[in-house]
């Protein structure tokens, strides 16, 4: 790997990485940091070119942030953990699952699209005109590259196709906000073919893990161990 990823641990336990979104760092699972590392080691990244890890050379693609996770965990002597991805992070989970399956335990899904044409168009709309006024600048300013390169990724990617979700043989849970930008079908989609996956839908919108903390760190600590809440029940 050309970089080094920043990142803050915390806990001991079974490790569960956290992944955060698009133009994000790893201080939006501020309450799931808080939270999960009193059970797990929690392991919070800053992708490439997000808070404090460098940008690097290599291509700034979901797939290659995805290879960025597997030589981040080889070289942390991490041979398996929970992954729990937001929004792009959840993309990253998902192309991370597909390619190292063996390296995973669990995985949540947050948010997540297999594809632009997932999220809603209210919300994709003003993201490729600001995508094409970025593009427009790049040669002229290090800013609009850089804006142009991290909106790229909303207006071009993911590309993860249905049909290789059905070789997934991994306890998938995913999760989505009553007022998602994800289209309510998409998150559908995914967990339909995911065989075996949870689906649960938490109140809120696109956010859900910082501004309903509470109910979604309980539903994600269910799916990860369920036998304290059965004993409690």
């Amino acid at each position: 790997m050309d970089i080094a990823l920043h990142y803050e641990a915390c806990g001991d336990g079974f490790p569960l990485i956290l992944l955060h979104g698009n133009g994000e760092r790893h201080e939006y699972f501020t309450h799931q940091i808080a939270y999960f590392s009193k059970y797990y080691r929690v392991i919070a990244l800053d992708t490439r070119g997000h808070g404090n890890s460098p940008r690097g050379t290599a291509d700034f693609t979901i797939r290659q942030f995805a290879e960025d996770l597997h030589d981040f965990m080889t070289e942390h002597h991490v041979e398996r953990a929970h992954l729990l991805g937001f929004s792009d992070g959840g993309n990253i989970a998902l192309c991370f699952a597909l390619k190292y399956p063996h390296m995973v335990e669990k995985l949540i899904l947050n948010g997540a699209n297999l594809d632009p044409s997932g999220v809603r168009r209210t919300v994709q709309l003003p993201i490729e005109i600001g995508y094409k006024i970025a593009c427009a600048f790049a040669g002229k300013s290090a800013r609009a590259r850089a804006n142009a390169e991290m909106l790229g990724l909303m207006v071009n990617e993911p590309h993860i196709s249905p049909a290789a979700l059905h070789t997934l043989a991994i306890p998938t849970l995913v999760i989505a906000g009553t007022r998602d930008m994800i289209r309510r079908s998409h998150t559908e989609r995914i967990a339909q073919s995911i065989p075996g996956a949870e689906r649960v839908l938490i109140r809120g919108n696109h956010f859900i893990a910082a501004q309903n903390p509470a109910e979604f760190n309980r539903t994600v600590a269910y799916f990860l161990n369920p036998t304290p809440f059965e004993k409690n029940s």
